[in-house]
């Protein structure tokens, strides 16, 4: 046993339960790729000013559960505890914006960091899949957005899933309900940090989890009774094409969700099978986000799926997704020449594309045939002296066990044959 363990709150993958989380990587990129979307990569710690401008200095993330540290030059950083910051700090560092292709199509997939309870759907280190379209107030770009995300669970074989839906306004007509919600909030019987919150940012309040306050919350003004003409037009364009895309969702207006930088469309993606922590997945529009860090007007939407609960939302569907072979040909030398012989033709098909591996450590054939097994190989060479002699390899099918002499110099066209 090593000493050491994982820190608390965090998980190691290991094969074979990595490889779902790798095709459920791959089946959320795949319709972003093709989309327009580029992949870009920042690093995994920012400037705290970065994530404390643009998530917001009331947000329990900055405020509780950011990874912040001093570094030995004097620098305050925090570990990433979310990606669409860092993905349009990089952007307009790099000046994409400036290209003359908006909106700049981004996608993004790592590791994210908050300082939270542990319990199951809810870690210190998760990974997340993310999507940001950059520069452009368009709602076919919400919508699109919104879409391909449904298709990426869909093509996973998720279906239990729903989406909510809502506007959060803009600098227009959120003051006028931040102001009626404001006055609401003060007549409940909150705690301090509460009411301290509801000042700096009352839609907050609306996200606050506890039992105590939700049922105080019946009765609060809603968004959509204060939204301006071009709010009201701009969310009923996004539910129109949503809508003619067969993609089905529910209006949810209490849904703000937990960062400060959204504007007009935001959205959720959440699984029942998945107990309190239901959300899989959201995002929205953050037309301001630019000018909070310090970039030029730049109207933007994205999303961020959670890979972690994507994972566990398959599960709780019983779905078992197709995961390519690991492993399609084991080669079992038995001698120096055989082992010679064989570690060629496994390199060969390797380089054909064909997934091989190789009996290492000088096991005899009983070992050997274990560790066959155990790869879940489809077919495995055996070779031995006599047979090399005879100028053949045995070719075994390891699931109906019949085993065939080939030539060694077919056995690779005949291998790639079988495997089709």
């Amino acid at each position: 046993m090593s000493t050491f363990k994982a820190p608390k709150g965090t998980y190691d993958l290991i094969p074979p339960e990595s490889a779902k989380y790798l095709a459920v990587r791959e089946a959320i990129a795949a319709p972003l790729r093709n989309s327009g979307y580029g992949y870009i990569e920042t690093p995994g710690f920012e400037s705290v000013e970065l994530f404390a401008r643009g998530v917001g200095e009331s947000t329990d993330i900055v405020t509780k559960e950011m990874y912040a540290f001093e570094t030995k030059g004097g620098d305050q950083l925090a570990l990433r505890p979310e990606g669409t910051a860092s993905v349009l700090r990089a952007a307009l560092e790099a000046n994409l914006h400036k290209l003359g292709n908006l909106p700049v199509k981004l996608w993004y997939s790592g590791s994210y960091y908050r300082y939270e309870r542990p319990q199951k759907g809810r870690y210190r280190h998760f990974s997340q899949v993310g999507a940001e379209a950059i520069g452009a107030e368009d709602p076919a770009l919400d919508a699109e957005l919104i879409i391909l995300a449904d298709q990426a669970y869909r093509s996973l074989g998720l279906r239990n899933f729903r989406i909510l839906l809502n506007s959060l306004g803009d600098k227009e007509c959120r003051p006028v309900y931040r102001a009626a919600l404001q006055d609401f909030l003060r007549g409940l019987n909150l705690d301090e940090d509460t009411l301290r919150r509801a000042e700096i940012n009352p839609l907050r309040v609306l996200d606050d989890k506890r039992d105590e306050v939700q049922k105080q919350l019946v009765g609060a003004p809603l968004l959509r009774d204060y939204l301006c003409d071009g709010c009201k037009a701009y969310h009923e364009e996004v539910r129109e094409l949503i809508t003619a895309a067969g993609v089905s969702f529910e209006d949810d207006p209490k849904l703000v969700r937990g960062l400060d930088y959204y504007t007009r469309t935001t959205f959720e993606f959440i699984h029942d099978g998945l107990g309190s922590q239901s959300a899989v997945g959201g995002g929205g529009r953050y037309d301001g986000l630019s000018e909070m860090i310090g970039g030029p007007a730049l109207p933007s939407v994205g999303w961020a799926l959670g890979v972690d609960r994507t994972v566990l939302a398959l599960e709780a569907e019983g779905v078992e997704l197709e995961l390519p072979a690991s492993t399609s040909v084991f080669a079992v030398p038995l001698g120096e020449e055989a082992r010679r012989v064989l570690f060629a033709k496994v390199t060969e098909l390797r380089r054909l594309g064909v997934a091989a591996d190789f009996s290492y450590g000088a096991k005899g054939l009983k070992g050997a045939m274990k560790n066959a097994n155990r790869s879940g190989a489809r077919y495995t060479i055996v070779a031995g002296e006599r047979d090399l002699a005879e100028g053949v390899v045995q070719l075994k099918d390891m699931e109906s066990g019949e085993q065939v002499a080939v030539g060694v110099n077919e056995i690779v066209a005949e291998v790639e044959s079988r495997l089709g």
